[in-house]
């Protein structure tokens, strides 16, 4: 199946000296996005990428995302605008490639197969990993609880109530 936003580019087709490249989505690729996301919307989406060749078919990458969306926010159920803007390295390899390190600390890698890389997936995987699982409207606030009275109530406290409804 072909990723809402596709833009195929051969591993080898990357100069030697490295190559810039840009994404930019339409607005059906936008839309489409935007239902995978669970998003109410996303209006604009681009992404940048410096590709650097690396060893044994890999592909560095370093990228700047930069989208205009809409979110639900999570305390008001409104929906309201965000902006994302987020700079990230990733490493295509070779489908079997990958590596089976676990340290958070090193460059996601991101699988290819047949020579070719995807960049519009590739920028809508970091988008999806740009947003917050729990947006907040700017203006939303959280309604706190009420501080508990912590003293002690008088055994007659309750007589005088009753004594004052009549």
């Amino acid at each position: 199946m072909t990723p809402e936003l596709h833009r195929p580019l051969a591993a080898d087709a990357v100069p030697a000296g490295g190559q810039d490249y840009e994404v930019v989505a339409t607005e059906a690729e936008c839309a489409a996005l935007a239902a995978r996301m669970q998003l109410p919307a996303i209006q604009a989406l681009r992404c940048r990428f410096r590709l650097q060749p690396g060893l044994a078919g890999a592909v560095l990458a370093e990228g700047w995302l930069d989208a205009r969306l809409v979110q639900t926010c999570v305390v008001t159920l409104e929906d309201f605008a965000a902006t994302v803007a987020e700079h990230f390295s990733v490493r295509f390899v070779p489908a079997g490639a990958e590596t089976d390190d676990i340290d958070p600390e090193t460059i996601d890698e991101i699988p290819y197969s047949g020579g070719v890389l995807d960049l519009g997936e590739a920028a809508a995987e970091q988008l999806a990993l740009a947003l917050d699982p729990y947006p907040r409207a700017p203006d939303a606030d959280l309604e706190q609880p009420s501080e508990p009275d912590d003293t002690p109530e008088s055994p007659f406290a309750r007589l005088a109530e009753l004594r004052r409804r009549r």
